[in-house]
């Protein structure tokens, strides 16, 4: 029979198969769910996991943007108007 080891809050271990489980507090500050890609980087004898971008959710945002930018630019239904003098 095994006992399970206390943890402190905010601590976790390495697992025999090199693993760790983020504790909750830190995944919901940073937003993050499961299926995220994190990158691991050693920096100065420190371990840091900085979440990876999706490229596709980094052009939709960009997109929204610059819709953004252009939403008010003509009154609501103007455009409509306009295609339809065309037509």
């Amino acid at each position: 029979m095994t006992t399970a080891l206390k943890r402190r809050r905010g601590h976790t271990r390495l697992s025999a198969n090199n693993q760790v489980t983020l504790p909750k507090a830190v995944v919901d500050a940073l937003g993050l769910e499961p299926g995220a890609e994190l990158r691991v980087e050693a920096r100065d004898g420190e371990v840091a996991l900085v979440p990876v971008e999706d490229l596709l959710a980094r052009r939709r945002r960009l997109l929204d943007s610059i819709d953004d930018r252009f939403r008010g630019l003509y009154p609501p239904g103007y455009l409509d108007e306009l295609r339809d003098q065309w037509g």
